[in-house]
């Protein structure tokens, strides 16, 4: 019988290391949009988080800045972040013990060397509207799709996997935003600012389909969705559209 051996570290071991140096200017980006993100509601409590990865030569991965457990992103403030690896999970720097989700944040990480900000919300309009019977988010814009630029991924109530991350690598790679039933959601961005917007653009989303279910039944009317095949379209023309380039002309001689 073969056994499973055990993890080098422990998550939250406390293993400071002197090579790993806190950048001030990544932590104010970090409480920076974590109070952008508590502006607009998106923060009920201490639960809830983002993590923002930052290259470093002794670690392949990069680390991870964090919030620590007890605190939320309302809260924060520069002095309270906390570094771990993304491994395991242990702390590089500070002293506080990071949330059940930093686990799922960096396993995200881990599995998408292309993403660098991971934010996971209690987001009040996604649990509301799941609860009352909608299977799925609707697309009503043409914006959704461009800033998303992949479908969203399902989980279903009884599938936790900020306890238990195995289940990720299964979906992870397919998606940009998690929706967890009677949970929230999950949205994955190659930069903070990314991650940020992308949030923005689903919480629009989820509002304008309230307000569509509403006025539909109100008037007796159907709802006119994006269809797959145009989000589709949109999804591979995301990139274009977002961040176009600028155009040089090579000179004329």
């Amino acid at each position: 019988m073969t056994t499973t051996p055990a993890p080098r570290y422990a998550v939250n071991e406390y293993t400071p290391d002197p090579a790993v140096v806190f950048d001030r200017a990544v932590g104010e980006t970090y409480v920076r949009y974590a109070h952008r993100m508590a502006d607009r509601g998106y923060v009920q409590s201490s639960l809830g988080g983002m993590v923002v990865r930052v290259p470093h030569p002794k670690y392949p991965d990069g680390v991870a800045y964090a919030k620590p457990n007890r605190l939320s992103l309302e809260e924060m403030t520069v002095e309270d972040l906390v570094i771990t690896d993304i491994p395991y999970g242990r702390l590089l720097y500070g002293k506080v013990a990071t949330s059940v989700g930093h686990q799922m944040n960096r396993e995200i990480l881990r599995l998408r060397p292309d993403v660098n900000c991971v934010i996971h919300l209690h987001h009040d309009e996604t649990i509301a509207l799941l609860a009352a019977g909608c299977e799925e988010i609707r697309s009503f814009s043409g914006t959704f799709s461009y800033l998303m630029q992949k479908p969203i991924a399902y989980l279903p109530a009884h599938l936790n996997v900020e306890e238990d991350v195995a289940p990720i690598k299964t979906f992870i790679q397919d998606t940009n935003c998690l929706v967890m039933k009677r949970h929230g959601i999950t949205v994955l961005g190659r930069t903070v600012s990314e991650c940020y917007h992308r949030v923005n653009t689903y919480a629009a989303e989820v509002k304008r389909q309230i307000i569509v279910e509403l006025l539909c039944a109100a008037k007796g009317t159907k709802p006119e969705y994006m269809s797959e095949e145009e989000m589709k379209w949109m999804f591979a023309q995301g990139d274009k559209v977002v961040y176009p380039e600028v155009v040089r002309k090579t000179e004329q001689r």
